[in-house]
């Protein structure tokens, strides 16, 4: 009996699996939180330069007095805001200026950002806010890495105590963190531990379900993650202070200690490193809650490993077609990453109410995901072109608001707000089906290799994505869409792109490089009764190698 055999015959998502899975999946919604926390907490609030001799200046006018003041004090800008920088030598007496060193902030939206507090509301130092959000997807990418590696040697359950333990640390630590460079350190670690913690919840749920239970076990996890960003919205809204935030979402990791009691290790994992005494135990356990017997004898009669086929990845370079489609899924690794988060991290920037952008931005997520579990009868390429196309669109529609829109109508930023929502349904679309599409694309012998250079690529990307949310301008009237002009762009040019690769869906996965090479460009899923054997080989059979999950779909989501 293969352990696939077992599930099935136990039931492949019974009772025990769901109970286990939705505990599982609860710790998904820290991980949503902690990924876009950086819209609330590294905000750059409207500021001005202080008065000097005025210790109670506030930003918000005082009186007829206080506005006189400040304009004899602050030089005013070409749209009539005041310069951000700047004082007058002189008062007003003389055009001579010079840099300030402190500022008064507006505090009708957050009372304290990490921003204010570092005062990096100096113009030579704004550009630490983008580098936090960077070193903190660093530490996401070596996360992936570190935790993976950790998962795969002391298995799955420690690695989650592991990075929850981390994460609730370092979040905590973060919240009183004194200074900027103690901060970003901090959160390097917290991206590590919330990759840790993402990746092997993933992986542990995968492996408690069946084969055909996998694709809706993949997809339910990321309503949770989604779920996070909408509370993270109530905590950003009811808090307002960066430390009180960042607090509120960092204590709650400590109850994920309880997993250890309450979640069992990955009966697979077990299986694969030779603990037979203890996988048994939790499968016969699993089977009686789900109201099944189990034979006495369970895994004598397991396959023997049978000749493996070994690659290295090098002969991609010899192989043109699998080396195109290779690099296609990485670029759209690399730009689903760097969308999915840019429009995030941007929610701030479109004006209006920065918690209702944000609340729609989550919100919009759970529709994305609801498309997502017709690809399995409508295939992988159709929806995922299509998804981008509308995301990249959206984008890309901005540059006529901007043109012939009146900016000064406070109802214009609603047709920024729609654009960018939209933009994130295609980009929510796109992420989670590139996770179920290029595994299937990429060769057995190859998988697990390349699906880590793809997570590789969706860092960059992450890393990407601050830096042209909150650094990339453009001149004249598109200034405002710049940031959304290159996310559209870059959305649409791998979306014709991935026209060039082959549907998935109903075919065999290929085991060589030799069998992904022999599928042609722009191949679709076969027809019903089509002998598609010409093309790819059957099946493999299941062996002791396949008692470890192998096929990390959608598990890289952070």
């Amino acid at each position: 009996m293969h352990f696939d055999d077992i599930l099935r015959h136990i039931g492949e998502f019974g009772k025990f699996q769901i109970i286990k899975y939705l505990i599982l999946c609860i710790s998904s919604i820290s991980a949503g939180c902690h990924m876009m926390v950086a819209v609330f907490i590294q905000v750059l609030p409207k500021h001005r330069c202080m008065i000097p001799g005025l210790p109670n200046d506030t930003y918000a006018i005082q009186g007829a007095w206080h506005e006189l003041l400040i304009n004899e004090t602050i030089p005013l800008g070409s749209k009539g805001d005041y310069f951000e920088c700047s004082l007058y030598s002189n008062f007003s007496y003389t055009n001579a200026t010079y840099s300030c060193d402190k500022w008064v902030y507006d505090k009708s939206v957050f009372t304290a950002t990490f921003a204010t507090d570092f005062g990096l509301a100096n113009c030579g130092e704004k550009w630490k806010i983008a580098t936090a959000q960077i070193v903190f997807m660093a530490g996401v990418l070596v996360g992936a890495f570190v935790m993976g590696a950790l998962s795969d040697a002391i298995g799955r359950k420690p690695t989650l105590i592991i990075s929850v333990l981390l994460q609730g640390v370092c979040g905590t630590a973060a919240a009183f963190a004194p200074e900027y460079y103690s901060f970003i350190v901090l959160r390097f670690f917290v991206g590590s531990a919330t990759a840790g913690l993402f990746m092997t919840t993933f992986v542990l749920g995968m492996e408690l379900v069946g084969p055909s239970k996998r694709m809706i076990a993949g997809i339910s996890i990321e309503y949770f993650f989604a779920g996070g960003l909408i509370i993270l919205t109530m905590v950003g809204y009811f808090l307002r202070d960066w430390r009180h935030i960042e607090l509120a979402v960092s204590v709650p990791s400590f109850a994920y200690i309880l997993y250890w009691w309450f979640v069992p290790e990955s009966a697979r994992w077990l299986l694969a490193n030779g603990k037979e005494d203890k996988a048994e135990e939790i499968l016969r356990q699993a089977a009686k809650v789900n109201g099944k017997v189990l034979p006495e004898k369970l895994f004598e009669q397991v396959a023997e490993d049978e000749e493996e086929h070994h690659g290295s990845i090098l002969q991609i370079f010899r192989s043109p077609r699998t080396l195109v489609r290779t690099l296609i899924i990485f670029l759209n690794w690399c730009v689903v990453s760097m969308v999915y988060y840019g429009l995030s991290l941007n929610s701030g920037n479109l004006g209006g109410d920065i918690f209702l952008n944000f609340f729609l931005s989550g919100l919009v997520e759970f529709p994305a995901y609801c498309f997502c579990f017709c690809i399995d009868k409508v295939g992988r390429k159709g929806p995922h072109v299509f998804g981008m196309l509308l995301g990249g669109s959206a984008c890309l529609c901005t540059i006529f608001v901007a043109l012939y829109a009146d900016p000064g109508d406070p109802n214009t930023r609603w047709f920024y707000i729609a654009l960018s929502i939209v933009g994130k349904l295609g980009a929510t679309m796109g992420f989670a089906i590139i996770y179920v599409w290029s595994a299937e694309l990429y060769p057995t012998v190859l998988r697990n290799s390349l699906m880590g250079f793809s997570s590789t690529f969706a860092r960059v990307g992450g890393m990407l994505a601050p830096v042209i949310a909150n650094m990339v301008t453009f001149p004249g009237a598109i200034g405002r869409s710049a940031a959304l002009i290159v996310f559209g762009a870059a959305t649409v040019f791998v979306a014709l792109l991935s026209i060039l690769l082959p549907e998935t869906a109903g075919r065999e996965l290929p085991e060589t490089i030799d069998d992904a090479e022999k599928v042609p460009f722009f191949s679709s899923a076969p027809k019903a009764g089509e002998d598609t054997e010409k093309s790819l080989p059957v099946e493999p059979k299941y062996t002791k190698k396949d008692f470890a999950y192998n096929n990390p779909v959608m598990e890289d989501k952070v």
